[in-house]
């Protein structure tokens, strides 16, 4: 059962604020929902998968929580700072990883629940949807964005516009031109 997102934004703010008694009000409300998001990027993993949900999920909330300086805004801004932790969470462990099994094939493989590149339940290399995510922030920050929420933050349309401050229609627009360009980035328009 959601939260009600009112509930949630309050908390935030209030713990922006400095009250440690909504952060303890506000962990049950959240964790559910980070590891829902922590167990959709790890569903699909080779059995065996070194990282786990759990502590994808431990390790963000520990960074979220040591956030001195942030403005909680609400609910879908929480999220989207989680969707940016958990990505770099997942290219440091697939990073790590790789060093340590140079050459033989080390990268981090993750099937998108969400249809980041034209291809649903297809399974891409985690470093080069990152590689490729730094090179559209350069060319397309909004877009890159978009896609970080999405695809990393699980998060809706509805929510990615809020979290962005643009419009459902722009988050839709910017969603399938950046899949489109992701799709050519990582070799997929190759692929039958």
């Amino acid at each position: 059962m959601e939260p009600a997102k009112p509930q949630v934004t309050a908390l935030l703010q209030q713990w922006s604020r400095g009250d440690r008694d909504a952060l303890e009000k506000l962990t049950p409300l959240v964790y559910e929902e980070l590891r829902g998001i922590a167990a959709g990027y790890m569903r699909d993993e080779r059995p065996g998968h070194t990282l786990q949900a759990t502590a994808l999920v431990h390790e963000a909330y520990v960074r979220l929580i040591g956030q001195k300086r942030v403005s909680w805004q609400n609910r879908a801004h929480f999220f989207g700072i989680a969707a940016q932790l958990m990505r770099r969470i997942l290219i440091d462990h697939a990073r790590r990883r790789q060093a340590a099994k140079r050459g033989v094939g080390g990268a981090l493989r993750l099937t998108a629940g969400v249809d980041v590149a034209g291809a649903p339940e297809q399974d891409f290399d985690l470093l080069a949807i990152d590689g490729a995510l730094l090179r559209l922030e350069q060319l397309d920050a909004d877009q890159a964005r978009i896609v970080e929420l999405r695809f990393f933050g699980g998060l809706t349309v509805e929510e990615t516009a809020e979290v962005a401050g643009v419009s459902t229609a722009t988050v839709k627009r910017e969603w399938r031109t950046a899949r489109a360009w992701l799709r050519h980035e990582v070799g997929l328009d190759a692929a039958p």
